[in-house]
């Protein structure tokens, strides 16, 4: 079994994307919204501002306080089009329990600059073939398995878990390659057979070491996207002891799909870039 290096690859990918900053004519903004003062969302609030900075981007803080109202927050942030070279505007997930209504706030960023897909507009473009950037965490998956350089068209790859971040984008991306994978979620009729006969695994279902190798073939590729909490740290669905023997190439966790997935949205703000001046 080998690792898949998720480190490597996402270096790969934010050194071409500086190069494609350093082309533009002006410095495109990234602003991550950040509501409430969740330690853990801060922290990666200011992890993916220093990655932006460090490619030439600025980066354009909005802060809230829990005690925002909803309507308030949702004019505030439809008003971040207005910050001169905006190119992507995120929300950071989650939001604080004082806000139930994500879909509100999600769908209040400006159409054009929703560079994590997840407001409506954003993510029906989407599905339709029509946007040209795509969600983050999707995107990710598939530089893993495009790191690979394997032909595609006649592997059997199923997809694990249909949710809005991870499976069913990822389905869609496959699909718009022309190529048939099988969404596999519980109600799925004879999904270990499914898993069994599959020669590439995308796994998105955050169940912490759920695929065994006693579940796949041999030579099998696993790409993680999961992420559950175990003894204080993270691990994903794959228990990567297990499959050693059986698998071929594995993306970890952490390392794999996490570093390249803030790569990729940083890849979405240069492509908004790019696109204002086409």
């Amino acid at each position: 079994m080998q690792l898949i290096d998720g480190k490597k690859i996402r270096e790969e990918i934010l050194e071409k994307v500086k190069e494609g900053v350093k082309e533009l004519h002006f410095q495109p903004v990234f602003c991550d919204v950040l509501v409430g003062n969740d330690p853990a969302s801060r922290q990666y609030v200011e992890m993916k501002a220093k990655t932006a900075e460090k490619l030439g981007m600025k980066f354009h803080r909005a802060e809230f306080d829990s005690t925002i109202s909803e309507v308030k927050l949702v004019a505030e942030i439809k008003k971040l089009e207005l910050v001169p070279n905006i190119c992507g505007v995120i929300v950071q997930l989650p939001l604080p329990p004082e806000f139930p209504n994500k879909k509100a706030i999600l769908d209040a960023v400006p159409e054009g600059l929703d560079v994590d897909c997840l407001g409506q507009v954003a993510s029906d473009e989407f599905y339709a073939g029509l946007s040209k950037h795509g969600f983050p965490t999707a995107l990710a998956c598939m530089a893993l398995l495009d790191s690979l350089n394997l032909d595609l068209k006649d592997k059997k790859i199923v997809v694990l878990g249909q949710g809005e971040l991870v499976g069913k984008p990822v389905s869609a991306l496959l699909h718009f390659r022309g190529l048939s994978p099988i969404a596999v979620t519980r109600k799925t009729e004879n999904k270990e057979a499914l898993i069994k006969n599959a020669d590439i695994i995308i796994s998105g279902i955050g169940k912490g070491k759920f695929i065994t190798g006693d579940m796949i073939k041999s030579q099998a590729i696993l790409i993680d996207a999961g992420t559950s909490e175990s003894g204080g740290g993270i691990v994903g669905d794959v228990d990567l002891e297990s499959v050693k023997e059986v698998a071929s190439f594995v993306s970890p966790v952490p390392g794999g799909v996490g570093p390249v997935t803030v790569a990729m949205l940083l890849q979405n703000v240069l492509k908004v870039a790019k696109s204002k001046y086409e």
